[in-house]
């Protein structure tokens, strides 16, 4: 027996000839079904095969159907959601984690909920949403921060992490999110805080000690993508300082992760970089100099549909077997996990 073939979202979009956004919208919808293999999600032909029999089943005879990038676009448009909020009381009063379901209880195919964000602590969070929720199935989507907002905004994600400073005010993410998710409905939850600070070459031969010393000549910087927290903190904190960018050897060259960075201080390749502590004890041979602790939080918008998954993932960020887990990581500090702070 031959093993069945499947399928990337890359070349699923490519098959049908619609844009690889439509095809996590379309898996999201439970239109496609899909699975996760590591970081990956696959499809496989006959779920393919079985999708394009049902949409020419749609299309009675003689009538032209929308194509699918015509449909997620109508269904994204600003100003074209269909937002019922939730109450604050109906967030606040949850109660303990319900077992997960059997499967011959479950009537309906599950719902697919998009995270967005890098953080390991949101790959533990999805562990526990797939044991306690029946009737959603989690699937991830890894871009920073700011692209994670906007991704909310378009309708393309359903839950999004994000750890954005706001330099004039010190305050984290909630000035990015009022601006971004203008109209919307949402509730913000922190999920943890940790220290955010300098990637140095270990011994620090440099002796970089703060945000000041990123004006000395001559210095290589490993940077990360435009969007990524750890480089909106990085142009926040040059901009305060008045340190040009461009004086920063290697500004323009991006990573897409925080080990990334690490790695290239680690290696020599550059004298500093901005990111986690975590990053730096993974990589090894880089010091990490801590100059402030990050809170990381997470968005979720509230709609018609959304009440009892996001009541669910407010009771397992609450709940003391979340929390623990998170503790397992050096350097997380859970006081404030499940707290909510700005609901509109």
């Amino acid at each position: 027996m031959t093993e069945e073939q499947s399928y990337t979202t890359e070349e699923i979009s490519k098959l049908l000839k619609i844009s690889k956004l439509t095809v996590y919208d379309l898996i999201k919808k439970g239109d496609l079904v899909a699975y996760r293999v590591g970081k990956q999600m696959r499809i496989d032909a006959t779920d393919l095969e079985a999708y394009k029999r049902r949409s020419k089943q749609l299309q009675s005879p003689g009538q032209r159907i929308p194509t699918a990038d015509q449909v997620s676009a109508a269904g994204t448009q600003p100003g074209h959601s269909n937002s019922q909020g939730t109450s604050a009381n109906q967030v606040r009063s949850a109660p303990a984690i319900a077992p997960a379901m059997s499967s011959h209880t479950m009537t309906a195919s599950p719902r697919h909920l998009v995270i967005t964000g890098q953080d390991v602590s949101l790959d533990i969070l999805m562990r526990h949403m797939e044991k306690h929720t029946w009737d959603i199935r989690p699937l991830r989507s890894f871009m920073g921060s700011l692209d994670g907002l906007i991704s909310m905004y378009r309708g393309e994600s359903d839950l999004v992490s994000t750890h954005l400073l706001d330099g004039d005010t010190g305050e984290y993410n909630l000035p990015y999110i009022r601006k971004i998710l203008t109209g919307r409905s949402y509730v913000v939850v922190n999920l943890l805080s940790r220290p955010a600070g300098l990637y140095v070459q270990r011994g620090n031969p440099l002796h970089l000690q703060n945000w000041t010393d990123l004006s000395k000549p001559e210095l290589r910087l490993a940077n990360r993508e435009k969007g990524s927290g750890a480089r909106v903190l990085l142009d926040e904190q040059l901009r305060l300082h008045g340190i040009p960018a461009a004086n920063l050897i290697g500004y323009d060259a991006e990573e897409t992760s925080h080990m990334g960075v690490a790695a290239k201080v680690s290696s020599g390749e550059a004298d500093v970089g901005v990111g986690i502590e975590k990053a730096a004890r993974l990589v090894g041979q880089v010091d990490f100099i801590p100059l402030v602790q990050e809170r990381y939080d997470l968005v979720m918008l509230r709609k018609q549909g959304n009440e009892a998954w996001t009541e669910s993932v407010l009771r397992i960020l609450q709940s003391p077997e979340f929390r623990q887990e998170l503790q397992s990581f050096e350097g997380y500090d859970v006081s404030r996990t499940g707290e909510i702070l700005y609901e509109t």
